[in-house]
């Protein structure tokens, strides 16, 4: 990993202090880490490139071999807590391999360099990185149906045309059976900024074990939309005003202090890599409270990602979308300097693997800064008499690109001990051509049936969003236990002038089927983790809050295949009892899944979690019918919730904050 700070130019001393202060932090992480610092640091460049040599000499792979994923295989938990700064450790790389139709799952030890297990996976398809999607983007352009496809459409330039693939999912269809199968969707450029027309009613059928088109489907052709709408400055038109300035600055140099990829800011001290998978992975999260460094958090990540459309059509009903696991090139985006992070901010570079195995470098894809919160810690007027502590907060931040969309996820620290984690969608909404130039044309309604005009003759199809975060909890030690409390009414005596309240009612979770939670604001409940063993002066069990805010659950009924792979939308809470190998919601393979993978598959065993090392899950999701609004980039919306102490501390963290 490597930190950039933003170049600023010599216009005052301050900032030529922050420049110096970016510099003496640049000098402390060398671009290509030599060794890591942590067991669970991401793999370097030379330990990817040691697995690589391993498997290379092990006789298992050749030439034409591919490696949808390799990362780190993180040492068993008990390790790492036990592990103190400069002891050895363990470091191994857990690579997915793909020879021909079969998939392995490799384990390399890349201190002794050797192959420590060789497994093939049956009946799984591993995830698709870009390069796969490379190679069936320019194929299908070949195919003969393809070309007279498009010259129907009046196409005649190739060149213009780009083809992207998407998984199939599973329909129980004699087709998807012992095939790897991609649907390929094709648009044509029209706009400086690459903007994409789409192809309406064309849609071709792509074997990637045998990388040949099977089926060509053409429904019809739909005129592309016209006139374009772009994002480049000739389509926006006049720019607004430059406003006033607004800098943050830090001549002093950040409050936090790095040590390789461990932070630790105003109490709060955690680590992080960036996963190829799943993004920031956040661990060994602990806040200092008087000589005591207590755990929270053992570690937390996003898990999985479900992004179902809503039109039947030949050419949509397959768009449902698991994003972290079909998906082996989304995370990260090398992040704009001083756009997607303020000024302030210092960069991360991710190492990682292509898919002939070999060692990369994704500049600036994730940042960390400071920030003013912008609202008070806590306030209080006595008499006329203010006392008042404002707040900053620390911000963790990567953004995954995955086809339209693009997701940006941030963990927020503050000083009063409470964990924001959010995640915010923009990018561009997926649109289907159609013949009404707008909603006032489409008489019928049946160009909008399962949509919304967002431009003429185009519309954004409604679909949803789902993200499922892996919160594996040690709060005050590994014996953790889940406590829904429940609020209820209660009904008062005849003769109180009161007629009812709410009482709430702690009830801990003993397996897992008592753990699984909907929302519901008719019966509303708090959820805490806490520690049953560990008491605060007051002789509470010291715990954290799970916080919720604006969600929704799957409208999708439960026989339909896209619901059967994404059982994990079925509850907004699951808890499990800690298992290494349970880490991804949808299981480890959703690529063509059949379903019930994952956490349903998990909790079929109704496992007890009272007073034992849980982890928890929790989805947010939410409905997308697009607007105007969103056309042609949408404004990045945010959904979040909070990790929020419940008794963890004897009175409020923030009080010693200075004035």
């Amino acid at each position: 990993m490597n930190i950039h700070q933003r170049p600023v130019p010599g216009c005052n001393v301050k900032r030529m202090l922050i420049s110096v202060a970016a510099m003496i932090l640049d000098m402390t992480q060398p671009m290509w880490a030599q060794s890591p610092r942590h067991p669970l640091d991401g793999l370097t460049a030379p330990e990817h490139w040691t697995a690589y040599q391993v498997l290379q000499s092990s006789g298992k792979v050749d030439a034409e071999t591919q490696y949808p994923m390799v990362q780190l295989k993180e040492p068993p938990k008990q390790e790492v807590l036990a592990w103190k700064p400069g002891q050895a450790m363990r470091r191994e790389a857990f690579v997915v391999v793909k020879k021909g139709a079969q998939t392995f799952e490799a384990v390399v030890d890349v201190n002794g360099k050797n192959l420590v297990s060789w497994t093939e996976v049956k009946g799984v398809q591993p995830n698709s990185p870009d390069e796969e999607a490379d190679v069936m983007k320019e194929a299908v352009k070949d195919n003969a149906e393809v070309k007279a496809a498009l010259k129907r459409r009046g196409i005649t330039d190739f060149g213009t045309v780009t083809c992207t693939g998407y998984g199939t999912g599973f329909f129980g269809t004699l087709e998807e059976q012992g095939r790897r199968l991609f649907r390929v969707a094709c648009a044509q450029q029209y706009g400086a900024l690459e903007d994409w027309g789409p192809i309406e009613g064309l849609t071709i059928l792509w074997d990637g074990n045998e990388k040949k088109v099977l089926r060509v489907i053409d429904t019809g052709v739909v005129p592309l939309p016209q006139p374009p709408s772009n994002y480049d400055l000739a389509s926006v038109g006049a720019l607004r005003d430059v406003p006033t300035p607004i800098t943050v600055q830090q001549p002093m140099g950040p409050s936090y202090r790095l040590e390789g990829q461990s932070v630790s800011w105003q109490k709060w001290n955690f680590h992080f890599r960036i996963d190829r998978r799943i993004g920031l992975v956040v661990s060994n999260v602990g806040y200092q409270d008087g000589d005591k460094l207590r755990s929270i958090l053992y570690e937390g990540s996003l898990s999985e990602m479900f992004v179902p459309y809503m039109d039947p059509s030949e050419a949509w009903f397959a768009r449902t979308f698991f994003d972290v696991g079909e998906f082996g090139s989304g995370f990260s985006s090398s992040l704009e300097i001083g756009a997607d992070c303020p000024e302030n901010a210092v960069y991360f570079d991710q190492i990682y693997a292509d898919w002939k195995g070999l060692p990369k470098i994704r500049p600036r894809a994730a940042c960390l800064f400071e920030q003013p919160a912008g609202y008070m810690a806590w306030r209080h007027d006595d008499a006329g008499i203010v006392e008042s502590r404002k707040m900053r907060e620390l911000v963790l931040r990567t953004v995954g690109t995955f086809g339209n969309y693009d997701y940006a996820c941030d963990w927020i620290f503050q000083q009063n001990g409470t964990i924001r984690v959010r995640v915010g969608a923009t990018g561009f909404d997926e649109v289907k051509a159609v013949k009404s130039r707008t909603a006032a044309e489409d008489a019928d309604g049946e160009a909008s049936r399962y949509g919304r005009f967002i431009a003429e003759n185009t519309v954004g199809v409604d679909h949803d969003h789902f993200f499922s975060f892996r919160l594996d909890f040690d709060v005050d030690g590994t014996a953790n236990s889940f406590v829904r409390d429940k609020l209820r009414v209660k009904r008062l005596p005849e003769d109180s002038l009161r007629k009812s309240l709410w009482v709430a009612e702690p009830e801990t979770a003993k397996t897992e089927e008592q753990a699984k939670v909907r929302m519901n604001m008719e019966q509303p409940e708090v959820w805490r983790v806490v520690n049953p063993n560990v008491k605060n002066p007051l002789g509470y069990p010291v715990g954290y809050e799970v916080m919720g805010g604006d969600n929704a659950m799957s409208l999708l009924v439960p026989e339909d295949y896209p619901q059967k792979r994404a059982g994990f939308t079925d509850y907004h809470v699951w808890v499990t009892p800690y298992r290494e190998n349970e880490r991804y919601a949808a299981g480890d393979y959703p690529m063509q899944s059949k379903g019930g993978d994952g956490l349903p598959a998990w909790t079929k065993a109704n496992r007890a979690i009272e007073n034992t090392d849980i982890v928890l899950w929790y989805t947010i999701g939410f409905h997308h019918v697009p607007h105007a609004e969103d056309w042609p980039l949408l404004p990045t919306m945010w959904h979040e919730f909070e990790l929020q102490p419940v008794n963890f501390f004897a009175h409020n963290p923030a009080l010693d904050l200075p004035k």
